[in-house]
C-alpha cells in the first residue's frame, strides 16, 4: 500500500505517478473515497458524542424531547454505519489493487522501454548447430512431460534420474552462495493463507493465477516471497536488528493461465517450478545500496555458471505490482536464440511493510517507522537448466556441466 499521506498533500503528483505505472488505475477516485471515509467518520462521531451528553444529562431524568432526540440520533448514526461500510468496502477494494509508486529513475514505458545497464560475457559460439533443450532431451531424458500429464496435467514436468540430481545440486548451490553472501536459509510451508497472498501483495490483483485450495481456504504459493514477506508480519524490529538477510528454496506454482506459447514450450513456463528466493528487510536509508547488494549475490550465481546474461531496469509497466524498481537477469539461450529471465530483482520500499505491518524503531529518537523490503530470484531453476542445457550441449547431444557442478552432480 501507498502512504495516503503523500496522496492527500500531492494529489495530482501522486495520480501522475499511479498512472506511469498502471494507465488504468483511477487515483483520483481513491482520493475522493479517502475523503468521503473521514468526513462520514467525523460525523458519526460528532453524533456519538451528542447522544452520550443527552444520556448524561438525561441521568437525573430524561425528557420527553430529549428522548426523542436521542432516538433521533440513534437513526443517524445506524444511517452514517451503512453509509460508513459501503464507502469502506469500496475504498479498501481500490486502495488494495493501488500499485506502488516506482522510482525516479525507472523508464517511461512498457517492456520495449526496458533499459539494458550491463552485460557480462558473450554468446556462446558453436561449430554445430545448436539444438533446443527439448530437443536434447530427446536424448537426455532428464524431464518427462507426458507422464507428468498423465498424472497432472499440461505445462507440468516430471524430473528424471541426472535431471533431479541437477535440479538438487542447482539448489544446493545457490543455497551455499547466498548464505556465504550473508543470507539465512529457511524452509516455509508451500501453503498460505489469503491473509498472507495480500500482505505480500500478490491478493487481489493476482488471485486468477494462483492455485486454490478451497477445502481448507489456503493457496500453493507462488513464490517464497509470500512467505518471507509474512514471516514478520506485525512485528517492530530494533533498528539495531535490521538488515535481516534471507534465502528460502520452494515450489512455486502459478496458474498463469492464457500465457502458453509455441515460443514457451519445454521448461521455459511452467506451472510447477523450483526457485531458491532472496529476501531482505532493511531501513529507508539503506534501501537503495541493499538492492545492489542483493542483485549482485544473483549476479555472482550466474557468473559462476559461466553463463551469458545482460541486466535490465525494467520500465513502469512491466515492474511488478508491489515493486519501485526491479532488475531483470536475463540469460541468452542458444536453442531458444533469445535471452530469457531467470532472476527478477524488485525494491518494493514500504509498500508490502504497511499491508503487513511490520516496523523498526528507530535507536535515537524510538520512533516506529516502516521498514523497506526487497526480494529477488536466486534463482528459477527450470530456465537455468534451460541455459545450462543449451549453453553447454556438445556435438553428440550430451551436456557436459561446468566444473562448479561437478562436485554435486554426475558428469552428464
Amino acid at each position: 500500500m501507498i502512504d495516503l499521506s503523500l496522496l492527500r498533500e500531492h494529489p495530482e503528483t501522486i495520480v501522475a505517478l499511479l498512472k506511469k505505472k498502471d494507465p488504468q488505475f483511477d487515483g483520483m477516485r481513491l482520493l475522493e473515497l479517502d475523503k468521503q471515509v473521514r468526513s462520514v467518520r467525523m460525523v458519526l462521531e460528532e453524533l456519538r458524542h451528542e447522544k452520550n451528553s443527552l444520556a448524561r444529562s438525561g441521568a437525573a431524568g430524561a425528557t420527553p424531547e430529549n428522548r426523542q432526540k436521542s432516538q433521533h440520533i440513534t437513526e443517524q448514526i445506524k444511517t452514517e454505519e451503512e453509509r460508513l461500510a459501503g464507502l469502506e468496502a469500496e475504498f479498501k477494494q481500490l486502495y488494495l489493487v493501488c500499485p506502488n509508486l516506482l522510482a525516479d529513475d525507472v523508464p517511461v514505458g512498457n517492456k520495449e522501454s526496458n533499459k539494458v545497464v550491463k552485460s557480462w560475457g558473450e554468446q556462446q559460439v558453436f561449430a554445430f548447430e545448436p539444438l533446443n533443450h527439448v530437443q536434447l532431451n530427446d536424448k537426455l531424458k532428464w524431464f518427462d512431460f507426458e507422464a507428468a500429464a498423465r498424472m497432472t496435467g499440461s505445462n507440468f514436468a516430471l524430473y528424471r534420474g541426472q535431471g533431479v540430481q541437477l535440479v538438487y545440486a542447482l539448489a544446493m548451490f545457490m543455497l551455499n552462495n547466498n548464505m556465504r553472501h550473508g543470507y539465512s536459509p529457511y524452509l516455509p510451508p508451500y501453503l498460505v493463507t489469503e491473509r498472507s497472498l495480500e500482505g505480500a501483495g500478490q491478493f487481489p490483483i493476482f488471485r486468477n493465477g494462483v492455485y486454490e485450495v478451497a477445502a481448507d481456504g489456503m493457496y500453493l504459493t507462488p513464490t517464497a516471497e509470500v512467505n518471507l514477506t509474512n514471516l514478520y508480519r506485525e512485528h517492530t524490529f530494533a533498528e539495531s536488528e535490521l538488515p535481516v538477510r534471507m534465502t528460502a528454496w520452494t515450489s512455486c506454482f502459478r496458474r498463469e493461465a492464457g500465457t502458453y506459447g509455441a515460443a514457451e514450450r519445454g521448461l521455459i513456463r511452467i506451472h510447477q517450478f523450483e526457485k531458491v528466493e532472496l529476501y531482505a528487510i532493511t531501513t529507508p536509508q539503506e534501501g537503495v545500496r541493499e538492492h545492489e547488494r542483493m542483485l549482485a549475490c544473483a549476479e555472482d550465481i550466474v557468473r559462476q555458471l559461466g553463463l551469458h546474461y545482460r541486466i535490465s531496469l525494467l520500465a513502469a509497466q512491466d515492474c511488478s505490482f508491489a515493486s519501485a524498481k526491479t532488475y531483470d537477469i536475463e540469460v541468452w539461450m542458444p536453442g531458444q536464440k533469445a535471452y530469457y529471465e531467470v532472476s527478477s530483482s524488485s525494491y518494493c520500499t514500504d509498500f508490502q511493510a504497511r499491508r503487513c505491518g511490520i516496523r523498526y524503531k528507530t535507536e535515537q529518537q524510538g520512533k516506529s517507522q516502516l521498514v523497506h523490503t526487497l526480494n529477488t530470484s536466486s534463482l528459477a531453476l527450470p530456465r537455468l537448466m534451460v541455459a545450462l542445457m543449451e549453453t553447454y550441449q556438445q556435438s553428440d547431444g550430451t551436456v557436459a556441466l561446468p566444473d562448479v557442478l561437478r562436485s554435486v552432480t554426475i558428469t552428464c
